[in-house]
């Protein structure tokens, strides 16, 4: 199944299905979404707030159903992550959404929601969201960003190659996302599959050893074991949370120390996620990793 392409005049909806976002914060995407052309539609409870939730569960869902559901939108945008989307499984219609065809954009807690519709067959954007996009980035995220709502899947000129861990080549489906939004999705009817697919990895401000836990659990689950190869991002502000009571180690140390034995192709420190300056990447479509290059490119389209 292909995403809907978008051209210009077309309505991108912004809703905010995690944690709470203030109005001044959504400035740079809309301004950003209309300079490319496109109208932008603020849903109801965008900007609501209850405590470390941006309003209840059920406003919150009935934004992103309302949204897939709605004719003249054509992509979603979420406005930032944080926490929340899990609370969401059992008010949404995953079957629906992905009938649509249309983009959802986002990433961190969006996670749940990217695992949930690809389950289903469908793609979706791991990419920068209102929040990510209010502070300054480098020339190639929002080139990335822009390119990537057109259906052009081309990694702009300037943007970091990964680091060799594991030399060679695999090919498969992407998934994955923040790391503790995947551990978290095991057991439940919305897991992460990995057979034979591309498991992308990162996440931030968790302590090493609970880095070590979360690979860990993937591994005990057998769900590591499964993926063909590994695109790992940063563990983004880890190793300054150290616990002096337990003592800790490098993140990259660690996460070579648990994924490296299996012997699949590997990379580390790939731009994506929740590093400073980050690839939009799409979700749910075949791709290959050259590991021994430090890249990924992809071999089929995203949009029709």
């Amino acid at each position: 199944m292909k995403l809907q392409r978008l051209s210009a005049g077309d309505t991108i909806a912004l809703v905010t299905p995690a944690s709470p976002i203030a109005a001044e914060t959504l400035a740079a995407a809309k301004n950003l979404l209309q300079e490319e052309g496109y109208k932008t539609k603020l849903f109801p409870h965008a900007l609501d707030s209850a405590d470390y939730l941006a309003g209840t569960d059920e406003d919150r869902a009935k934004d992103i159903q309302d949204a897939f559901d709605d004719p003249e939108v054509k992509a979603v945008l979420c406005t930032r992550g944080g926490y929340g989307c899990a609370r969401l499984i059992p008010h949404l219609n995953f079957d629906r959404i992905a009938a649509s065809r249309k983009m959802l954009v986002g990433f961190s807690d969006i996670t749940t929601l990217h695992l949930a519709l690809n389950r289903r067959g469908i793609p979706t954007i791991h990419a920068p969201m209102a929040l990510t996009l209010h502070y300054s980035r480098e020339p190639w995220v929002y080139e990335s960003f822009k390119r990537i709502l057109k259906g052009n899947l081309e990694v702009p000129e300037g943007s970091p190659r990964g680091t060799t861990i594991n030399h060679g080549t695999a090919e498969g489906k992407i998934t994955g996302g923040c790391l503790c939004l995947i551990a978290d999705s095991i057991g439940t009817h919305e897991a992460i599959d990995t057979r034979d697919k591309l498991l992308l990895i990162e996440d931030v401000d968790e302590s090493p050893h609970r880095i070590d836990a979360m690979l860990t659990h993937l591994l005990n689950s057998g769900v590591a074991q499964s993926a063909a190869g590994f695109i790992v991002g940063e563990m983004t502000r880890t190793d300054e949370r150290i616990d002096t009571g337990i003592g800790g180690r490098p993140w990259r140390d660690i996460v070579i120390e648990r994924l490296a034995p299996l012997n699949k192709p590997m990379i580390i420190d790939y731009p994506i996620g929740h590093a400073k300056n980050m690839l939009s990447v799409p979700m749910g479509i075949r791709a290959r990793l050259d590991a021994t290059a430090g890249t990924v490119s992809y071999l089929e389209d995203l949009c029709q």
